[in-house]
């Protein structure tokens, strides 16, 4: 299936063709009319899968950048700096051809004032951090009242690095008519608890490839100090 035959956008087409994309994955395919329609949506899925692109297309289609003032819309949650800016990177990369299109990523690890600065001036979509958007919120430095579209991305990793309370305080300080979209490689008791308090008529799919290892891939660590690892 062809990117042109979701109905998306035209600019938002021309960034997905400038990125070098034309056919859906089979991952995109399912789930992208779902979130189109405004559905819950509950995914199994590796990264690799073109997971990003299944969330992060309709969220830009759905996002009204008419106004001056740049309202932030949509929130994604991811479980590291490292994924925090490549989501980043290639939302703003869709997003090239839409003007005034505002996409910020907040995470720990880098200076909160500037990330402060640039929610000031304004995000149409937010890729966050638990911890980092927790300090944010609590400094009134965001205001998430009129989001309509949350996506948590490697749900059960955030899970795994300890991010259950924060998720849940993050959750629950946003409106209540918002769609959720969790994309999760296994689907623990807490990825469920988090479906039945959160999510409303959840469309719950198994993807292709969960579960499955990449072959072929050399495993590679260097040890150094825990304040030079971002450097090293």
């Amino acid at each position: 299936m062809k990117f042109t035959e979701f109905g998306f956008d035209e600019r938002l087409i021309e960034g997905i063709e400038a990125s070098g994309y034309n056919d859906a994955t089979p991952v995109q395919e399912q789930v992208i009319p779902l979130v189109l329609a405004g559905r819950d949506v509950i995914a199994s899925a590796q990264t690799g899968t073109g997971k990003t692109a299944a969330f992060g297309l309709p969220l830009l289609n759905k996002i009204d950048t008419s106004s001056r003032q740049a309202v932030t819309q949509g929130l994604i949650l991811c479980p590291t700096r490292e994924l925090c800016l490549q989501v980043a990177q290639d939302l703003t990369n869709y997003a090239q051809f839409i003007p005034n299109c505002k996409i910020v990523a907040v995470y720990g690890g880098a200076r909160i004032d500037v990330q402060l600065k640039q929610l000031r001036d304004g995000a149409h979509v937010i890729v966050a951090t638990p911890g980092r958007l927790i300090d944010i919120l609590e400094r009134r430095g965001v205001s998430l009242d009129s989001l309509s579209n949350l996506v948590l991305d490697e749900a059960d990793e955030m899970l795994n690095m300890g991010f259950k309370e924060a998720i849940d305080t993050i959750l629950e300080s946003v409106p209540n008519d918002k769609s959720v979209w969790l994309f999760s490689a296994t689907m623990s008791k807490e990825i469920r608890n988090i479906a039945s308090n959160y999510m409303t008529d959840a469309q719950e799919m198994k993807l292709v490839g969960t579960n499955e290892s990449n072959v072929n891939i050399e495993h590679v660590y260097y040890t150094c100090r825990a304040d030079d690892r971002y450097a090293v």
